[in-house]
């Protein structure tokens, strides 16, 4: 399987904050500071709170902090539950990181809604929401080798919403949910990170909807490590990447194996841009990978256009893919449209394709490995052939910024609506195949 390394931590592709802002880190707080009685209000910033930070330390659960446009240069802590922290114009509301400081937005309450802004140019993540208070934020260390996630005393963040956000050029993640579960990402942009563009991990169940996002030129569209089912990856537009999305398990992170996410209806598609951060060198040109995954469904996804595979199936270290259903997707234009490389140690069982098959490694595969799955196959090589080379690839900051973005509807004047519910469930038959120009008119490339 593919090798990269991020400068932090190992990521899939592997095998398939310090506090710098001058003005907010001392300004967070973990509630309101007057208490007298009052029902959810809006502050307003610039024109009733100076900063971003001096806001939230006033907001109660259920307040708006609503952002005029303009440049704010510090790192915001969202410490409230139930707050909502909303951009007026989500193109003009820019929390510019200017290649200085760690993260853009850094979410440990429940229930926190951030919407309509961009944030951008930060050496860490763009939205980082966790559940580890502790620490290092923004590198989401949950278990090593040697030290496991004591989950009583770091419990998952429940409840969150990340919607209308653009988030570009970021050290890590574009946008980045560790150790929290009941929450939906939906209707974002990520480029130019150099890591991923969207990423969940360590959740299990997670309950988190991942819809309607557009992903490209960064290292990797879409990662999820260690984050099991209920899980829904539906819709979202993951094009022109490194690589385009990978999905399994990694001993580096609490909650192994992974299991259980559905993948359905995504535009996969391209992931061999030569202009994106220069991570993921191992995996350039795959669609999806999925390493050490279990019980995971991929259905009725679009996988076109890759130089080395659409889809690869493999290992992670000694967890095997077990049980992973491969149904009803569209393959084309790729050098092999599927790959299944488990070596003989970890070799897995119960996975199984239905649906036609162009070129695969091995060649059999379609064969072989029919649902129902009823054999077991032959191990794999344990890498794909090494073309087509890896370009140099860009610094993250040298990335190119995107195209304007959709706005939240009624982004200036409507209430906040707190977020108390996870998402509701999808059913992967309601899911339809998209078509080749699914969200084209939110990408760079507009096709």
């Amino acid at each position: 399987m593919p090798a990269s390394r991020s400068p932090l931590r190992p990521r899939l592709a592997a095998v398939l904050f310090a506090c710098v802002a001058a003005n907010a880190c001392a300004t967070g707080t973990t509630g309101p500071v007057d208490d007298a009685p009052r029902g959810p209000v809006t502050i307003r910033v610039p024109a009733e709170a100076p900063t971003i930070a001096a806001a939230l330390e006033r907001a109660r659960p259920h307040d708006l902090v609503l952002l005029s446009p303009g440049r704010y240069r510090e790192t915001v802590r969202l410490r409230t539950r139930q707050v909502t922290l909303r951009g007026t114009d989500r193109n003009r509301v820019v929390i510019d990181g200017e290649g200085r400081r760690g993260n853009g937005i850094v979410v440990t309450a429940p229930g926190v809604t951030v919407e309509n802004l961009t944030v951008r140019s930060h050496l860490q993540n763009g939205v980082l929401v966790t559940g580890l208070k502790n620490g290092d934020e923004g590198i989401g260390r949950g278990s090593d080798g040697y030290h496991r996630l004591d989950p009583t005393a770091n419990p998952p963040l429940d409840g969150f919403r990340v919607r209308y956000v653009t988030a570009a050029n970021n050290g890590l993640y574009g946008i980045y949910a560790f150790n929290a579960r009941h929450g939906t990402i939906e209707d974002n942009y990520a480029s130019g990170s150099a890591d991923s563009g969207i990423y969940v991990g360590q959740c299990k169940p997670c309950g988190i909807l991942v819809r309607g996002n557009t992903a490209e030129r960064n290292a990797v569209g879409y990662e999820n490590t260690n984050a099991s089912g209920p899980l829904w990856i539906v819709g979202n537009r993951f094009t022109g990447n490194r690589v385009g999305m990978t999905i399994g398990s990694d001993y580096l992170e609490a909650l192994t194996p992974q299991g259980g996410a559905t993948v359905a209806g995504n535009l996969i598609a391209d992931n061999a841009a030569a202009d994106t951060p220069e991570q993921a060198d191992g995996g350039y040109g795959i669609g999806l990978g999925i390493a050490g995954g279990r019980d995971n469904t991929v259905t009725r996804n679009r996988i076109t256009g890759h130089p080395r595979a659409g889809l690869v199936l493999t290992s992670s270290e000694d967890l095997p893919p077990i049980g992973n259903r491969v149904t009803a997707n569209t393959f084309a234009a790729n050098a092999l449209d599927a790959a299944y490389l488990a070596p003989a140690h970890a070799l897995g069982s119960g996975n199984c394709f239905t649906g036609p098959l162009g070129h695969t490694l091995p060649a059999d595969l379609a064969a072989v490995m029919a649902c129902p799955a009823t054999t077991t196959p032959a191990p794999g090589p344990g890498t794909l052939p090494d073309t087509p080379p890896t370009p140099p690839g860009l610094p993250f900051l040298d990335v190119p910024l995107p195209p304007a973005q959709p706005q939240l509807p009624d982004a200036a004047t409507a209430p906040a609506t707190p977020f108390t519910n996870g998402p509701t469930p999808i059913d992967p038959a309601d899911v339809p195949l998209p078509a080749p120009t699914l969200l084209a008119e939110h990408s760079r490339d507009r096709r």
